[in-house]
């Protein structure tokens, strides 16, 4: 199966194949996370990056009354703490929802990178900056939108970025995620979740038949979510 990272990048722009090899080289291993378990901790300061090959991850942060709020949402082909290559300690929890399947990268490695491919160093600064515009879509949606809304808007989210690595089929992708998660994500109780996602299924907006979910009216869910998908379709103009 075609390296995710590799799918996504060339959304923004061509990859040459020297490029691709780097970033198939720049694999130094790949282990099995299963579900529940840290990929990364609060406070580690790793001296490689994760990529996610296959399963759900997210980002998190445990608050003083044990309460866990859940800031992003991880699909095949994200980097999960490329900015530790920077940043160096971990100021959240990075979290296995399903089992993952991870690919490590030595900072060394993108450190050679980033010396010998500016052309790709580029794409995955841009990959970074579409993961800050994806969290002010968050923000917006938890400030100002109703719970419906927010849902319908997520819901269109991780369609499209599961579209872009190959993980839909026609309308629908499998979304192994609890509405416990899906409340800590969205800043809701389990039973307000699961009022929403009823509320969709009524209006025929969408359906679940297990971990599958399927879009059954696009525009309509769009419309309900005030989504845009501009801010998922940014792409390399530094040519």
């Amino acid at each position: 199966m075609t390296n995710p990272l590799i799918l996504k990048l060339e959304q923004r722009d061509q990859l040459s194949d020297e490029e691709k090899r780097a970033l198939e080289n720049a694999i130094a291993r790949v282990r099995v996370v299963e579900a529940d378990e840290d990929i990364v901790r609060e406070g580690d300061r790793p001296n490689e990056s994760s990529l996610l090959l296959d399963g759900f991850a997210a980002r998190y942060k445990i608050v003083s009354n044990g309460r866990r709020q859940i800031s992003a949402l991880h699909v095949a082909g994200d980097f999960l703490d490329l900015h530790s290559f920077l940043l160096k300690t971990m100021d959240h929890g990075v979290l296995a929802l399903t089992t993952c399947r991870i690919a490590t990268v030595p900072h060394a490695t993108l450190e050679k990178i980033t010396d010998e491919f500016p052309h790709l160093t580029r794409l995955l600064w841009l990959n970074t900056l579409i993961d800050g515009a994806i969290h002010r879509e968050w923000l917006t949606a938890m400030g100002r939108l109703s719970a419906t809304a927010h849902m319908a808007h997520l819901i269109c989210e991780l369609y499209l970025r599961l579209k872009v690595v190959g993980r839909a089929e026609g309308d629908s992708v499998q979304l192994p995620i609890t509405q416990a998660e899906l409340g800590d994500t969205l800043g809701l109780s389990t039973v307000h979740v699961n009022r929403v996602l009823q509320e969709l299924r009524k209006e025929g907006l969408i359906r679940f038949q297990g971990d599958a979910l399927t879009i059954l009216d696009w525009e309509r869910l769009k419309k309900v979510g005030e989504f845009t998908s501009t801010y998922l379709s940014l792409q390399n103009e530094d040519r």
